[in-house]
């Protein structure tokens, strides 16, 4: 891999980690696109440890509430919902591997998150703040993680979609959702550098992981701040837009075209 390929992979992985147009459903697309090989296993643990970083650094006030507290509803509310996509990712990990290399569902994942987005844009503004939510409130949203496992569907739009849907507060679903992506990022992170341990380090080139690790960090941190801004003022659609249309283009490739995928 290329420093370029690299860097472009990494503002891909950090942009779309928390924008709500599906991280996993960008990165097959755009390597089929432009014909990338599959990135070695640390060039994901470090583009995932940048992301994480990225995270970590907006919410930082949150997470330091939580260490300083850690024996409260909200930390229960976050493990809660982290099960479901735990589960998921255990038990049937292969079939999610094998839909990432096919990328057979993206048109109808990137569909699917077009919905998401237009019913979140519609929701009526609740009034639940994330502590006084309800553990089948935390659950509901869990469950609407776990769906995301599926390339092409956003996790950022779908936890957002289920907390409002939950009639959480706007702000509040927002960060419920952006907290409860790091046990998720930690998560993949922590198995790929396993699974890169076990591997070997040999032969690898430190610039590219650097570049890509530099520009998955910094996009991350904007996206974060752009994806606030955007649900706050209520421009969630124009995200659907843009889903919608990939999901088109993915579909009508596969089925007509037979250029990318």
């Amino acid at each position: 891999m290329s420093i370029w390929e690299a860097i472009l992979l990494g503002i891909i992985q950090g942009l779309t980690e928390f924008l709500p147009v599906s991280s996993s459903g960008h990165l097959v697309l755009f390597e089929k696109i432009l014909n990338i090989d599959t990135p070695t296993l640390t060039f994901n643990v470090a583009v995932h440890f940048a992301t994480l970083v990225s995270v970590c650094t907006v919410l930082w006030k949150d997470l330091l509430a939580l260490l300083k507290k850690p024996a409260q509803k909200l930390t229960l509310w976050l493990i809660i919902a982290t099960v479901p996509a735990a589960v998921a990712g255990i038990l049937f990990n292969d079939l999610f591997e094998g839909f990432n290399d096919s990328g057979i569902t993206l048109g109808i994942g990137f569909l699917v998150t077009a919905v998401l987005l237009t019913v979140s844009s519609k929701l009526r503004t609740g009034t639940i703040e994330k502590e006084n939510m309800k553990w089948y409130d935390a659950l509901f949203i869990g469950i609407m993680q776990m769906v995301a496992i599926l390339p092409g569907i956003s996790r950022s739009g779908s936890t957002l979609t289920g907390g409002l849907f939950r009639k959480v507060k706007k702000e509040d679903a927002v960060k419920f959702a952006f907290l409860l992506s790091i046990p998720v990022i930690l998560g993949g992170f922590i198995l790929e550098a396993y699974d890169a341990v076990k591997a070997g380090f040999e032969n690898i080139d430190i610039l590219p992981i650097i570049a890509g690790m530099i520009f998955a960090g910094i996009s991350g941190f904007f996206a974060i701040k752009i994806f606030v801004k955007t649900v706050l003022k209520g421009k969630i659609q124009y995200f659907a837009y843009y889903v919608a249309a990939l999901g088109v283009f993915c579909i009508l490739d596969q089925f007509i075209f037979h250029i990318v995928l």
